[in-house]
């Protein structure tokens, strides 16, 4: 099978590295590894419609969606992960830590939260979602969550997607 790697991976100093290991591992589970860094687009315009062509022709996502920059996963990331679901395609995103999202919020701000009116709320006083879930509920409800890296990802790939 096709699989789409979504992720900010692609943002690591080691990413040529970071993307052959994935290839590796995907060809160990027999799947073929669709990565961004494979194209030659070097615009912006031609790097988003080439990685929206690679998700039409994966038969999955595996989605890094750790937190970026913040307590939320990359926005483009979530952007490649709402396209593929549009598409009706399995998304596996994989998380490093066991932790709901207020749980998140208070460790990477440092502290537990204020509670007001009975609802947690970040240090801008902005409500925190604390439905128990690992992100915010339009990433975990409609995609599979699994804790770890991409090799639990690609283990929790479907029945009919394993190699």
């Amino acid at each position: 099978m096709k699989l789409y790697l979504a992720g900010p991976d692609v943002f690591r100093p080691d990413a040529m590295a970071w993307a052959d290991a994935a290839r590796q591992l995907c060809a160990q589970f027999g799947h073929t590894a669709l990565i961004p860094l494979d194209g030659v687009e070097t615009t912006a315009p031609g790097i988003y419609h080439a990685n929206i062509e690679l998700i039409r022709n994966a038969d999955a996502v595996l989605a890094n969606l750790n937190p970026f920059r913040g307590c939320e996963p990359d926005s483009g990331t979530c952007v490649e992960v709402g396209f593929a679901l549009a598409l009706d395609k399995p998304v596996i995103g994989y998380l490093a830590e066991h932790e709901n999202t207020v749980e998140r919020v208070a460790r990477i701000q440092g502290g537990p939260l204020e509670n007001r009116a009975g609802r947690p709320v970040d240090r801008q006083g902005l409500h925190v979602e604390d439905f128990g879930l690992p992100l915010n509920l339009m990433l975990a409800v409609p995609a599979q969550i699994v804790v770890g890296g991409l090799a639990e990802a690609l283990a929790h790939l479907p029945e009919g997607l394993r190699g």
